[in-house]
């Protein structure tokens, strides 16, 4: 996967985190959850655009880094997310966006693996 296509996937993870935020219900419980996880999914492609404009080897790991962090958080989140929302029609969304941010982080993961062995 190229790094224009990573930037793709990892916009459209925000994007439609950001939709699925906009189904959920409006209440100072949800919002919390809300707030953070639509933070952390859009932290996830911004931080990897940094990463393909990196001036050097540490500093694409460290944003590297970042991102696997923020797509660990968004994955936690939408866990919370779905066991607390009681909508049976954004289980399977919720689901995707899970599977979606677990495929990032294994991505990213190797990604790291493979600048620290060259």
């Amino acid at each position: 996967m190229d790094k224009f296509m990573m930037q793709r996937r990892t916009k459209k993870f925000a994007i439609d985190v950001w939709y699925l935020c906009s189904k959920l219900p409006h209440s100072r419980e949800f919002n919390g959850f809300v707030n953070q996880l639509i933070r952390s999914s859009s932290s996830v492609g911004a931080n990897y655009r940094a990463a393909t404009r990196a001036k050097s080897t540490a500093y694409f790991i460290n944003k590297l880094k970042i991102v696997e962090e923020e797509a660990d958080e968004s994955q936690y989140f939408l866990e919370l997310i779905e066991e607390v929302q009681k909508d049976p029609t954004l289980v399977g969304e919720i689901e995707d966006l899970k599977k979606e941010a677990n495929q990032i982080v294994a991505i990213v993961v190797s990604s790291i693996k493979t600048v620290k062995l060259s």
